[in-house]
């Protein structure tokens, strides 16, 4: 595993390559938030603006990657009209070996998990530094929790062994989601049982969602020293 900016943007770029051409033409495809997602929706548009595939659809997960998908020419469609999306390609900040993530960094983390329940495959593109043995053992989790009596929510996170930290904006304000939410970063360090975990947030009032995205993944695209493979709950091919 290499630390080394410029590799692992070299590979997150190789992995996203891979992953678009899994897009075929008349899809409806989710789009995730992220930089390696970024990457992703840049070569699916340059596929369809050089007629590779035709026909396809694009569900955003964001507001931002709605604007970004539209600007590069991406046909933009949503859940109300598409209930079901074929394939959805996003990134995560932490991978674990039965292919539970942990995301929400870039803050997209409701819409995400939203995109990623209505998706038929969800394909998540990664570098090797992203592969982690338990999830939290390098990133803060993130909760999105809605305004209204916030302190409180971090009060019952830290009674959790959570170290809490209310995302802020640059502007010094607290950090907004697209629905109006806060997000608290909670490091808990290694996180054993995540199930357990998401059970326990998921039943807190106040508590919008998490950033434990379990059982959802598919497929992982990894990009490393060896080249890009996809492997699917287990199976590399």
């Amino acid at each position: 595993m290499t630390r080394d900016p410029e590799v692992q943007l070299q590979r997150k770029r190789a992995a996203a390559e891979r992953a678009v051409e899994e897009v075929v033409s008349g899809m409806v495809v989710g789009l995730g938030a992220g930089s390696t997602a970024a990457i992703a929706m840049g070569r699916l548009a340059a596929r369809v603006v050089r007629g590779e595939v035709t026909n396809v659809r694009c569900v955003p997960c964001s507001v931002a990657v709605g604007e970004e998908a539209a600007r590069l020419g991406l046909a933009l469609t949503s859940l109300d009209a598409h209930a079901e999306i074929d394939v959805t390609i996003d990134g995560a900040d932490e991978v674990d070996p039965m292919f539970g993530l942990l995301k929400g960094t870039g803050g997209a983390l409701l819409r995400e998990k939203i995109v990623a329940q209505a998706s038929r495959r969800e394909l998540i593109v990664v570098d090797d530094s992203k592969l982690s043995p338990v999830l939290g053992a390098r990133c803060a989790l993130p909760v999105e929790v809605v305004a209204f009596g916030w302190p409180a929510q971090a009060g019952f996170l830290e009674s959790l062994g959570a170290r809490v930290q209310l995302r802020r904006a640059p502007t010094g304000e607290p950090y907004c989601t697209d629905q109006g939410n806060h997000i608290l970063d909670c490091k808990f360090g290694p996180i054993r049982q995540p199930h357990a975990l998401a059970r326990t947030l998921s039943e807190r009032a106040g508590i919008v969602e998490h950033g434990l995205f379990l059982d959802l993944a598919i497929d992982l695209v990894i990009a490393d020293e060896r080249g890009v493979r996809i492997e699917t709950r287990g199976v590399s091919r």
